[in-house]
């Protein structure tokens, strides 16, 4: 399922009429984190086996999500723990039902956070925060994880999957090149100083102002009209 959750975000990238994608579970839950059944940790290890594992899995399905050049929203309908709310908190908008949980739940089984937590969360709700619901692993109740900002909007549960219909069609109407743009920009904004912040900036307006859809939303501004974005 991994895989293929990689490779369905590479399509999205590459295809042109998908212009939004939504990612959220069947069943209970969204997500529930890595399968522990697997294996024994009295098991023989050769170094270096958990960090590849971790590096073709867990840490490269974030990056697929952070990659992926069309918006991911993330309809968090149940619980989303270890790896499953850091993949809900590595998309770029967040609907979480009413009945929804967070739950850092690695330090109840004396691991380290993987899937990229360490890294999402202190720039989601900075380094003290993170570090509260890492070393107690208490679940977050949907407002709760709406008030610290890990969640845009709490909503009825059954509701869920028409806001997050509704929030893709937004997003799909919009346009494709200039949001993907403003993505990278955004997600890169804080691993680097303000030089190089501008200088992405530049780079992203100069590559966008060669789209269809640039041209429309100025040609639209200048004929009086609502724009018809094509995301191309």
């Amino acid at each position: 399922m991994r895989d293929q959750l990689i490779d369905l975000l590479a399509q999205a990238s590459a295809d042109p009429d998908v212009r939004a994608v939504v990612l959220t579970g069947t069943g209970h839950g969204f997500c529930a984190g890595a399968d522990l059944r697997g294996g024994s940790p009295d098991g023989e290890r050769v170094a270096g086996d958990v960090a590849r594992t971790l590096r073709l899995g867990a840490q490269r399905l974030v990056s697929a999500v952070l990659d992926c050049e069309k918006p991911v929203i993330a309809a968090v309908n149940g619980v989303a723990a270890g790896l499953g709310a850091h993949l809900a908190f590595a998309c770029d908008l967040v609907l979480a039902a009413r009945s929804a949980r967070f739950i850092e739940v690695f330090v109840r089984r004396g691991l380290v956070p993987d899937g990229g937590g360490a890294y999402l969360l202190p720039r989601l709700i900075g380094p003290l925060r993170a570090k509260e619901l890492m070393f107690f692993g208490d679940a977050l109740t949907a407002p709760d994880a709406e008030r610290l900002g890990l969640v845009n909007r709490v909503v009825p549960d059954g509701e869920l999957d028409r806001t997050a219909r509704e929030w893709a069609a937004r997003l799909a109407a919009g346009p494709t090149r200039a949001l993907a743009l403003t993505k990278q920009l955004v997600n890169t904004s804080l691993d680097g100083d303000r030089a190089a912040a501008f200088a992405a900036e530049a780079t992203a307006q100069e590559i966008n102002m060669t789209t269809a859809d640039a041209r429309e939303g100025v040609t639209s501004f200048v004929e009086r009209r609502e724009p018809r974005f094509r995301g191309r």
